[in-house]
């Protein structure tokens, strides 16, 4: 009896779920899990997963496969697989579940052949991409990020000649800030402003880093801080000023406040008071 409580404790099983406000993420999946495996199975959406303690073993299309810390991995939809722990505390994956507005049926073949991507800088970004999901108000940011990830992981399928490249495009940059500064309050998303502009997402992206060296996002971030500064020294509340300025809630004001200033809003609020 004592040794069954004792691997009862070990077996641990802690997940958590959601689906984001960003278009493309069927799912965020965080879990962790210590001797659990789990069965062949197939998704009808893409599996994006980075492992960030442990290693996990899988089979996807009767080929045996590993995660090691470094490594991304692309399972592709309607192609069984399953997972087991390949270390002996297990394993601690994150998740993204993408429909194929991101991925399309054409790059099965290639994934299903090679599943494992070494990349240091991909693996990066979509750490990050899990950061912002995690954040409601960050969408934009999210967006972003994914539509960058789509791109890398395109490349690593179906490698591009240089000529297909993002070239620099600065009067595109600059339609594209007119919008955000239109903007700035309601917010817009990523494929929305591609759509109005009009240009590929990707191409978007890299066109207005390039010309201004900030991403989108953090130039709409940087507009709403900037006006909360200014009514924050009016004397209203931070609270107050968070919905006027577009950012999801308080704590979403906090966040990025802290980011671009150096303190709170209402540390802000108050040295103005007291000036």
């Amino acid at each position: 009896m004592g040794g069954r409580r004792s691997d009862q404790r070990k077996d641990q099983r802690n997940v958590s779920a959601w689906r984001p406000r960003v278009p493309g993420v069927v799912e965020v999946f965080h879990a962790h899990y210590t001797e659990y495996a789990y069965p062949m199975h197939v998704h009808d959406a893409w599996t994006l997963l980075i492992v960030d303690d442990g290693a996990v073993r899988y089979d996807l299309d009767r080929h045996e496969h590993g995660t090691p810390h470094d490594t991304v991995s692309l399972l592709p939809p309607h192609v069984p697989h399953n997972g087991s722990p390949a270390t002996p505390d297990g394993f601690r994956k994150r998740v993204l579940y993408l429909d194929a507005s991101r991925l399309g049926d054409e790059l099965i073949g290639p994934a299903v052949d090679a599943p494992d991507l070494r990349d240091p800088v991909l693996r990066r970004r979509v750490g990050q991409l899990h950061a912002a999901l995690a954040l409601p108000g960050d969408e934009l940011e999210a967006e972003s990020r994914l539509t960058l990830i789509g791109e890398r992981l395109h490349t690593h399928l179906r490698p591009r000649d240089d000529g297909d490249r993002a070239r620099r495009d600065p009067v595109l940059a600059r339609r594209l800030r007119e919008l955000l500064d239109e903007r700035v309050v309601p917010g817009i998303g990523l494929a929305e402003a591609a759509a109005l502009v009009p240009a590929h997402p990707a191409h978007l992206v890299r066109a207005f880093s390039g010309a201004y060296g900030i991403a989108p996002h953090q130039y709409l971030m940087s507009r709403r801080v900037d006006r909360a500064r200014r009514l924050l020294l009016a004397g209203r509340s931070p609270a107050d000023v968070a919905g006027a300025t577009g950012f999801y809630d308080q704590a979403h004001l906090t966040r990025h406040f802290k980011r671009w200033v150096g303190v709170t809003p209402g540390r802000y609020r108050a040295s103005g008071a007291r000036s």
